[in-house]
């Protein structure tokens, strides 16, 4: 699939990728920074931050599917793997889109009481990423660096300053 340029193995989905943190999950759900896309059964909330340390991943996920929609486990298992399988194998192409100091952690949730078919979900994640793709691309400045904004707004009140004194 892939001639390895990467670093990583595009087509895997190891355990640093996964969102456990639960202040990451808090700042996820509650921040006035996040992205919300919906493509009916998934809503993808995203957020870019800045990353802590070098080794960390660029891309971290949590599938969530409310209990509300599937009382039994079984069938919750089941629509989190045909999620997970559907965006292991797709996150190759929001990886790239990505600057190297940013990271976006990324949150899928079901939205539908009723399973679907496989290759329907594999599109609703391939549509949602490709919409998280452009979001991440549209930006001159990423928000994961604040201090490149700061450095902007700085030199223009500088610039200000100069052409008001002569």
């Amino acid at each position: 699939m892939d001639s390895g340029t990467n670093n990583h193995q595009p087509s895997t989905f190891c355990k640093q990728e996964r969102i456990v943190s639960q202040k990451l999950i808090g700042e996820l759900f509650t921040s006035r920074q996040n992205h919300v896309l919906t493509a009916y059964p998934l809503r993808a909330i995203y957020i870019e931050k800045e990353r802590a340390r070098e080794d960390a991943p660029a891309l971290q996920l949590l599938i969530s599917v409310p209990k509300r929609q599937f009382k039994h486990a079984v069938d919750r298992n089941r629509v989190k793997r045909q999620i997970r399988e559907a965006y292991r194998r797709q996150k190759s192409l929001l990886a790239a889109a990505l600057d190297e100091h940013c990271q976006l952690a990324l949150a899928f949730v079901w939205l539908s009481p009723q399973h679907c078919p496989t290759e329907e979900v594999y599109r609703r994640v391939g549509t949602l990423l490709r919409r998280i793709k452009e979001g991440v691309k549209k930006k001159d400045t990423p928000p994961c660096l604040p201090q490149r904004e700061e450095m902007k707004k700085e030199e223009v009140v500088r610039r200000n300053e100069e052409g008001g004194v002569s």
